[in-house]
Parts: structure tokens; C-alpha cells; sequence
């Protein structure tokens, strides 16, 4: 049955928005600490051999923890923890935790040992291209031998993350990815002068981080006296709901990570450097793309997880519309900001010392297909939990695997002409594909569909950002070729694209956009 969405829809909302401002807050302090990070890496290792072999180090146990600690098991344990939560049964509740937390642990340490093993095998399938070099192939297995550890942190800091953020509490969980990004600045400026080659203490700084993510979240899950302890109970119900849930969703949610290795497995065919330059890229639109998309995201998977268990429909429909019309105005004009400035952002940010101006434009050219899917990507991560809160599963899994079957197409199609630009195009294409499939199964599932104010938030939208993109052409044509220091690089951009937001927001107020005024008085409430 389709509901109209009442008036008390916007008090839901300004909830939801103020929980993702909390989450975007610390996530830019993230972002700003991850270009710090990113700066540091690629003016010591640019795009060489070393570079190639840590991001294939890097990406086996970052595409496991999104695939089975952030993803598939976060967007299953949360709604059945929603249901402990609604049955108001503390000791249930902490009995639930703590089986789960011992089974996940004991699950983990497997998966580390096994890892341990056959990870010639993984790195192989991950990076078949390796093969070829001797030298960088097991300087790969070596890498990928000291971080594969980290899965086993994560995906604990990731189980208590959603503990946290199911009491609403965003704040913790969203600033410890800070905590990896300055262990890892660590790892590249200080131990890398005490391992031969210099990289393994990149490794052993990621492997740091992920410890600090979890022993940063405890204190907080104990003062909810949901402290993490042993309980061995392979009988209990939260752990058979949570694996019938998890088992489709691992595809489900999944379907970017997925298509991110597959990108690595064939880039590393490509000339060298073809996967830092991916890296870097997709580094850049992770900016916008965490700022927006996965903030709300995680914002929206516990409030629609209670509104779905309370079988509040009109709240539901309410926060996924509204959700998707903050996704419209904010990266329509992201998408087109990048566009525009790509080159210079990435000569500020990364262009020194290993990193050369060809590796800038090469980077460039992949950073502007990533960018074209930006909106598409971001409305994935809002759409997919609405599924996840209902808690099905199946369906996202078909849509799923037509997804990563188009893409691996797409993928070969568009890598011979392209390179390496080809694959990160079909991304952006497969996250068209994606939301597409996702908006028509949720309104076959509950009638819930692109509303005529989201259309005209997107329509607006587009010629407030396409009046941004004229002043920000202009300006770069102009003023960027006179900079050539770093500190007048940074203020001649930093100026240009201030310019080009103020503009926007003038053209949004001038063509009355309401997402201008609800964010107005969100922010004036959080000075309250």
C-alpha cells in the first residue's frame, strides 16, 4: 500500500540530515587526512613498482572488510539488532552481541591463517598480470602477507560500528578512519626507514590502523554495557538470521567492491602504473562520494531498520525520498566540479616527487570516468539498505549478479580502446545499471518511486551546477596557467572553487530549491 508522506515526515528527515552532518563532518576530516596520506605516499612511491605491488597488498583485505565486515555483515546485523533494540531486552541483547562477536572472531582468525597460506594463490587471482615480474609478484605476496591481518581488526571495529550506530551514536565510528589514515602517514615517514624495501612499513602502518580503529570503539560499546566477551553459541538465533541475511547481501551490497577487483585483476595487464593511477582516482572521488553517499548510507540503514520493524511506511518512503533529493543537489554539482578542475586537483594534491605531470593527466583522464558515475554511485548506497532494512536480500543479489556481469563486459570491451580509463568507465556505467535496476525493484516492492519533487530537484540541480561550470571553466582558463608555486596553486583553486560553490547555492536560492532552505535549518539547529 502507498502512503503520502505527512508533514511529520520533515522532522524524520531533519533527524536523518543531522546524523549524516555528524557522519560528513569527521568523514571530512577523514578525506582531508586521507589526501594528506595519499600526498605523502605518492610523492615517496608515485606510480612504480612498489606503488603497484602495495595497492594490490592493500586491496585484498580492503575489498574482504567491504565485502563481509562494512558490507554484507553490516547491512544484516544491524536490522536484526534493530529487532533486539525494539523488544526493549537488554540482557537479550548483550547475549546476541556477544555470541556474535565470538563467532566473528573465530571465523576471522580462520580466515587470517588460511590467507596466510594461499596467498600466492590470491594475489595471483587478484593480479594475474604479476605474474610476468618475478620481483614484483612476490613483492606482493610479501605485502599482502603483513596487511591481511588487518581483516581480522576491521571487520571487529566494523561489528562494534554498528553497534554504535544503531544507538545513534555516528560520531565515534565515523572519526576512526582518521586513526588508519595517520598510521599509515606513520608507516610511510618513519618505519619505512627501517624495512628493506621501504614499503613494508606502509604495510605494518595499515595493519596499525586497523588495530586503533577497534581499541578506539570499545570504551564507547562498554559504557553501553554491551562489552565485547566470549560466549560460544553457534545455536543462537541473531547468528542464524544475521548468515540468512549475509549469505545473498554478500553480492548485494557488494557489487562496487566487486567490480574494483575485477578493475585491479585487469589493470594489472595493463603498462605499469595503469593500477596507481586507478588508485589515485578513485581516491579523489571517494571525497565527495563518503561525504555524501556513504554517510547517508550508514545515516539511513538503522533509522529505516526501526521504521521498517515499527511498520512505519510513510516515515520510510519519507527519508528515502528525501535522502535521494540531498544526493541530487549535492553531487550534480560534485560531478561537475571534478570534471572541470581534475587536473588541477591532482597537480595540488599529488604532483611532486615520484608523481610526474604525465602521471597527473593519465590519473586525470581516469578521474574524469569515475566522476560521471558519481550520482549513480552515491544513490546505490542509500538505495541498497532500504532492501537490507526490510531485510531482503534476494533481490539485491539478482540485481547483483546482472550488474557484475555487464560490467566484466563492459570492462573487456572498453579496456582495449581505453586502457585503463575504459575500466574505471564501466564502473560509472555499471553504477548507472545499478541504481537504475535497484529504484524499479523497490517500486514493484512497495510503490515508491521518483517523485515529481525529485525531478525537479534534479532538473534545478542541473542548471544551477551547469551556471557553477561556466564560472569555473572561465576561472581555470585564467587565472590556473598564472600559478605555478604550491601555496599560489592552493589559493588560486581554493578561490575558484569557492567561487564556483557560492555561486551554485546562489543560483539554487534564486530558483528556489527547497533542499536549500532544509539544510539552512538544519545547520541553524545544530548551533543550538
Amino acid at each position: 500500500m502507498i502512503h503520502k508522506i505527512p508533514a511529520s515526515g520533515q522532522n524524520s528527515g531533519s533527524n536523518l540530515l543531522r546524523s549524516t552532518a555528524i557522519i560528513s563532518f569527521f568523514t571530512l576530516l577523514s578525506r582531508i587526512s586521507g589526501f594528506i596520506r595519499d600526498m605523502i605516499i605518492a610523492g615517496a612511491f608515485g606510480a612504480s613498482m612498489g606503488a603497484d605491488a602495495f595497492f594490490v597488498a592493500q586491496k585484498l583485505p580492503n575489498f574482504l572488510r567491504r565485502l563481509f565486515a562494512e558490507g554484507a555483515f553490516s547491512t544484516a546485523f544491524v536490522p536484526v539488532f534493530a529487532d533486539h533494540m525494539a523488544q526493549g531486552n537488554p540482557q537479550a541483547t548483550q547475549e546476541a552481541v556477544q555470541s556474535v562477536f565470538t563467532h566473528l572472531a573465530a571465523w576471522l582468525l580462520l580466515v587470517v591463517a588460511l590467507g596466510q597460506v594461499i596467498m600466492p594463490a590470491l594475489v595471483f587471482v587478484a593480479a594475474p598480470g604479476f605474474i610476468d615480474d618475478a620481483m614484483k609478484f612476490d613483492l606482493a605476496v610479501v605485502l599482502s602477507r603483513i596487511t591481511f591481518p588487518y581483516i581480522f581488526f576491521i571487520s571487529l571495529a566494523a561489528l562494534a560500528a554498528g553497534i554504535l550506530n544503531s544507538h545513534q551514536k555516528f560520531a565515534i565510528p565515523a572519526a576512526t578512519p582518521i586513526l588508519l589514515n595517520l598510521s599509515m602517514i606513520l608507516g610511510a615517514t618513519v618505519f619505512t626507514q627501517y624495512f628493506n624495501p621501504p614499503v613494508m612499513g606502509l604495510a605494518v602502518g595499515l595493519v596499525l590502523g586497523g588495530i586503533l580503529q577497534l581499541a578506539f570503539q570499545l570504551p564507547a560499546i562498554y559504557r553501553l554495557g554491551l562489552g565485547f566477551s566470549f560466549r560460544w553459541n553457534p545455536r543462537h538465533p541473531s547468528i542464524r538470521r544475521i548468515l540468512l541475511l549475509m549469505g545473498p547481501s554478500v553480492l548485494g551490497v557488494s557489487v562496487a567492491q566487486i567490480n574494483l577487483l575485477l578493475d585491479l585483476f585487469l589493470a594489472s595487464w595493463l603498462p605499469e602504473g595503469s593500477i596507481s593511477y586507478l588508485y589515485y582516482a578513485d581516491r579523489l572521488l571517494e571525497f565527495p562520494l563518503g561525504l555524501i553517499g556513504i554517510a547517508l548510507g550508514t545515516a539511513i540503514l538503522p533509522t529505516l531498520s526501526a521504521k521498517a520493524a515499527k511498520g512505519d511506511q510513510a516515515g520510510f518512503q519519507g527519508d528515502l525520498e528525501m535522502a535521494l533529493r540531498i544526493i541530487a543537489f549535492l553531487t550534480i554539482p560534485a560531478t561537475v566540479a571534478i570534471i572541470l578542475l581534475r587536473e588541477p586537483m591532482l597537480a595540488l594534491l599529488f604532483e611532486r616527487g615520484a608523481f610526474a605531470p604525465e602521471t597527473t593527466h593519465l590519473t586525470a583522464n581516469a578521474l574524469l570516468a569515475y566522476a560521471l558515475g558519481l550520482s549513480a554511485l552515491a544513490m546505490v548506497k542509500v538505495i541498497a539498505p532500504a532492501f537490507y532494512a526490510m531485510k531482503d536480500t534476494r533481490t539485491p543479489v539478482r540485481i547483483a549478479i546482472i550488474c557484475m556481469v555487464s560490467n566484466m563486459v563492459m570492462n573487456v570491451v572498453l579496456m582495449f580502446p581505453l586502457q585503463h580509463v575504459g575500466l574505471a568507465l564501466a564502473t560509472s556505467l555499471g553504477g548507472f545499471l545499478n541504481a537504475t535496476l535497484l529504484l524499479r525493484a523497490l517500486r514493484n516492492k512497495t510503490g515508491f518511486g521518483l517523485s515529481r519533487d525529485l525531478y525537479i530537484t534534479l532538473f534545478k540541480a542541473a542548471v544551477a551546477s551547469g551556471i557553477m561550470g561556466g564560472f569555473l571553466f572561465v576561472a581555470r582558463e585564467i587565472y590556473w596557467p598564472l600559478t605555478h608555486s604550491g601555496t599560489s596553486q592552493a589559493i588560486t583553486l581554493i578561490a575558484i572553487m569557492v567561487g564556483g560553490g557560492l555561486l551554485f547555492i546562489l543560483s539554487a536560492v534564486i530558483l528556489k530549491m527547497q533542499e536549500t532552505r532544509f539544510l539552512v535549518r538544519l545547520l541553524r539547529r545544530s548551533k543550538q
